[in-house]
């Protein structure tokens, strides 16, 4: 169902986006970091290295959000992610997407739900990352407008539009994507 060149497709859109809301907490800088902002940053990146240490075989390890008093701590925590996806996708051919992959906190999802689940497919759980990864942009993009700052835009489509720009180079400056619409 997914080929290894749509995920890395996903995955390269992802650190983009990544980047762009990373940006646009910039002018918070000076202020307090933000509690609900740096719960929505911390959990996205912390699953984003929890999926990926799943997937190579290391120790999935939860850091503590005071550990990062700042945008800037998290991100310097966060961005280096993405050179360690790259090098685990460069390992990667067609046959290994199809390996089964038992996350270590399904079993705590089982219980919650009184059901046992079926057991993804590693290229099921790289989809998932990405799905999730957006859903918590969204929620922190909602913070950031409630902070006062302009959420950028961070739609898959709109990164097809901009020629699918690497993680800085996307050729725009924050994009309120809700003001207007409607309007033409």
């Amino acid at each position: 169902m997914f080929s290894l060149d749509s995920l890395r497709e996903l995955f390269r859109h992802m650190e983009w986006a990544d980047a762009q809301v990373w940006d646009a907490t910039a002018p918070l800088s000076a202020a307090p970091f933000d509690e609900r902002l740096r719960g929505l940053l911390l959990h996205v990146h912390v699953a984003q290295r929890a999926f990926l240490h799943v997937w190579t075989g290391e120790r999935v390890a939860f850091p503590d959000a005071a550990e990062f008093p700042t945008p800037a701590s998290l991100r310097a925590w966060a961005e280096p992610y993405y050179r360690e996806l790259d090098r685990f996708l460069d390992t990667l051919d067609g046959a290994r997407l199809s390996e089964p992959i038992v996350m270590p906190w399904v079993k705590h999802f089982e219980r919650r739900l009184g059901r046992d689940f079926q057991t993804p497919t590693l290229a099921e759980t790289m989809f998932q990352l990405t799905s999730h990864s957006t859903y918590h942009r969204g929620q922190a993009n909602t913070r950031l407008r409630e902070l006062g700052a302009t959420p950028p835009l961070v739609d898959y489509i709109a990164w097809v539009w901009l020629g699918r720009p690497a993680r800085h180079d996307s050729g725009v400056s924050a994009v309120d994507p809700i003001a207007g619409l409607g309007a033409e």
